[in-house]
């Protein structure tokens, strides 16, 4: 396993499991404790997800210590706000039955998120949150939030993947110190990704699967990647990455790729940030 510093000093595993789109929750908490069975310590949730619950019991189940995992979860638009933040972050760690989270994110770059930051730099300071950090800022955004608030944003979770490099993002976050977690690394399937036959030749050399290069290379890029399956053998399979290393010319390779477009859509589109603002997080 491997981590990435953050700027408050706490370490982050690199790879990490995610449960979006997995609502069903016998199903989200089984595939929670595979993938701690597999190896991974950073598990990734939301509000919107509808599965924090689910997660919690996992954590509860299994046998690796509280302190040992990284436990993320995410306020969504509909909460946002000082005191609507307080509020919801309160019902999180209900849910998830947990005294403090690792890492707590604004999903969105909508609604008041100047006083979620406020009231997650307060949740901070009180210990009951060790990193806080935004998820979707284009890098406007983000620098805009730093330099009007007294913490600096510890992570950004962003669309991240062989189609979507990010490149001139990441400059802007290496310049303020903000690691990026990718959201997305496999574009879900989007693009033909798992069919991409630049992906497959690189993965012959290493006897690796189109995933565990693409998670390689994210990982070699300093980028904390985010998987999601709920199959017990795609979840040990996208852990299984710490026994080979890309080429330097495999990293220029997989870089002609790049279309820098979204797989999904822009998080500034109007029509998007309208739908996105009408959700609501029932739980």
């Amino acid at each position: 396993m491997e981590y990435v510093t953050l700027n408050n000093g706490v370490k982050m595993p690199l790879n990490g499991f995610g449960v979006f789109q997995i609502p069903d929750l016998q199903q989200a908490e089984e595939s929670v404790l595979t993938a701690i069975k597999a190896g991974y310590h950073l598990i990734d949730t939301a509000a919107i997800y509808m599965n924090e619950s689910a997660v919690g019991h996992a954590i509860k189940k299994s046998d690796v210590p509280r302190e040992e995992l990284f436990v993320t979860s995410k306020l969504w638009v509909s909460d946002t706000g000082y005191e609507a933040t307080k509020t919801a972050f309160g019902k999180t760690l209900e849910l998830m039955q947990l005294d403090y989270l690792d890492l707590y994110l604004i999903h969105q770059p909508y609604g008041d998120i100047y006083g979620s930051w406020r009231a997650l730099e307060e949740l901070y300071k009180e210990g009951k949150i060790r990193a806080i950090g935004v998820s979707n800022f284009h890098t406007d955004r983000l620098v805009d939030l730093i330099l009007h608030n007294v913490i600096t944003p510890q992570v950004n979770q962003i669309e991240v993947n062989p189609f979507l490099q990010q490149e001139e993002a990441l400059k802007v976050h290496q310049e303020y110190n903000v690691a990026v977690q990718a959201w997305a690394p496999f574009a879900e399937g989007k693009n033909g990704l798992f069919t991409n036959e630049v992906l497959i030749e690189i993965g012959k050399k290493y006897n690796k699967s189109v995933a565990q290069v693409v998670l390689r290379w994210l990982i070699q890029r300093g980028i904390s990647a985010l998987s999601k399956s709920v199959h017990e053998e795609r979840i040990a399979q996208n852990y299984d990455i710490w026994d080979f290393e890309l080429s330097e010319n495999d990293i220029k390779t997989i870089a002609t790729l790049d279309t820098n477009k979204s797989s999904f859509f822009s998080h500034r589109d109007p029509v998007m940030v309208k739908a996105l603002g009408s959700m609501k997080a029932e739980r």
